[in-house]
């Protein structure tokens, strides 16, 4: 499977660090070669867009397959890097949901995405509630406190 860049991340972050990413603004920009504005038209009109984007800094050799305990705290217990989200992952795959400030052009001007400045964006999703779980959401205690101040 080959799986092309639909753009890049502009601006926020230019170095991954965990928490505090809500403050963070930034642009998806669609790759002007590939799209016109048009692949961007109604996006506005949604509140948050999910981006599908290449964790592209991980070399393959820090991939990992196991387990491991989150952010290496000997507090939480060791799981499987399919119970994280951490960026080691097989396939170097991210996701995140971000609030859309406004669309201009190719841009999309975003609030809290957790991607890094020339991050490749591989989709952008339009999130909507129905797309939301069903039913009663649970995770473990380590994954409430990890994520306390992520946004």
């Amino acid at each position: 499977m080959e799986v092309e860049s639909v753009g890049i991340v502009v601006g926020g972050r230019a170095e991954a660090h965990d928490d505090d990413w809500g403050a963070e603004r930034a642009i998806v920009r669609l790759d002007a070669d590939a799209f016109g504005a048009e692949a961007l038209a109604g996006l506005a009109e949604f509140s948050h867009i999910e981006v599908v984007y290449a964790f592209h800094l991980v070399a393959p050799h820090d991939v990992l397959t196991g387990a491991r305990r989150p952010r290496d705290n000997p507090a939480w217990p060791a799981v499987g890097i399919f119970a994280q989200r951490g960026k080691a992952r097989p396939n170097r795959l991210g996701v995140s949901r971000c609030r859309v400030r406004s669309v201009d052009g190719l841009d999309v001007h975003v609030a809290g995405l957790d991607a890094i400045d020339g991050t490749p964006v591989l989709d952008i999703k339009p999130y909507m509630a129905e797309f939301g779980p069903l039913g009663e959401v649970r995770q473990p205690e380590w994954a409430t406190e990890l994520m306390r101040d992520y946004y």
